[in-house]
């Protein structure tokens, strides 16, 4: 029974321990308290103290030197990656330009019932299947699965698909990308993820699946993407809209950065926002 719940003493640990340096309250530089010293503090043992350490060290969160002790380590120097919900598809262009990608797989052959029905694919009909990683700064922070029509995964070879971003090739074979749905939700890593974005298996991610449709209504691109939630975050601007007794929060589209005065000038007013620039390209 101890063997079996030590693991979890350590976990625990471990996200006190996270939560504090993250919060800033152990701020970069500083020295962790020692082994012993946690031990007395939690009521465990050396060796659970030392296995939180170690998943702190594993993502990089702390540097352990030798007959020194344990320092946080300053992580500000790799960028995370912030999506505007407010402008998806904006945002993936940048995307694109900005991060590296490795692919995993490719692969020919039917889909799943539920991807099938999301894409609209006749019965029968194959799909092309990609797993990719995106990292930035030369980290993995997000874990992509992708199936596309076979008539359109044809136009292109997965020497380009390892290069280029997906939906430029999806719209170089000619498809209109027009819109999109997506839900985010979240999630734990399997094996498959967690090996690819260097966590432990059962840590937790941020679950994205997105149906791009072209203009006809039928679906050309199905993405299922896990991100590590400590290097990717959605963010939104919304302001207040609607008459007196029904104000609510709506998406900020077209207006200037929250940084921007003139937005909450405006919007006090009562005053429309500028309508938005479509968008005619998104990468993933």
């Amino acid at each position: 029974m101890k063997s079996a719940v030590e693991p979890l003493k350590a976990r625990r640990i471990y996200l006190l321990l996270r939560d504090r340096i993250v919060a800033g309250e152990l701020p970069p530089g500083s020295r962790l308290p020692g082994e012993p010293a946690l031990a007395a503090e939690h009521a465990v043992s050396r060796v659970t103290v030392r296995r939180a350490l170690d998943l702190l060290d594993k993502e990089g969160l702390v540097q352990r030197k030798a007959g020194s002790g344990t320092f946080v380590h300053d992580t500000r120097t790799v960028r995370p990656i912030v999506a505007d919900l407010s402008n998806v598809l904006s945002h993936l262009i940048d995307m694109g330009r900005s991060t590296d990608v490795k692919l995993l797989s490719f692969s020919y052959g039917l889909p799943s019932e539920a991807v099938a029905a999301s894409l609209g694919l006749a019965a029968g009909e194959r799909v092309q299947r990609s797993v990719r990683i995106r990292m930035i700064d030369g980290v993995p922070f997000s874990y992509l699965t992708t199936h596309v029509p076979e008539w359109i995964g044809l136009t292109w070879s997965e020497a380009e698909l390892a290069a280029r971003p997906l939906l430029e090739l999806i719209e170089r074979s000619g498809v209109q990308a027009e819109r999109a749905t997506q839900a985010i939700s979240a999630t734990l890593a399997g094996p498959e993820a967690a090996a690819a974005l260097d966590l432990e298996i059962g840590s937790p991610l941020l679950s994205l699946t997105r149906v791009v449709y072209e203009p006809s209504g039928r679906g050309v691109e199905h993405l299922h993407a896990l991100y590590r939630p400590d290097r990717y975050s959605f963010h939104m601007d919304l302001v207040r809209t609607g008459s007196d007794g029904e104000r609510r929060w709506s998406p900020a589209l077209g207006w200037p950065r929250a940084s921007d005065k003139t937005k909450a000038e405006k919007a006090a007013k009562g005053e429309k926002p500028p309508r938005a620039k479509r968008a005619t390209r998104q990468r993933s």
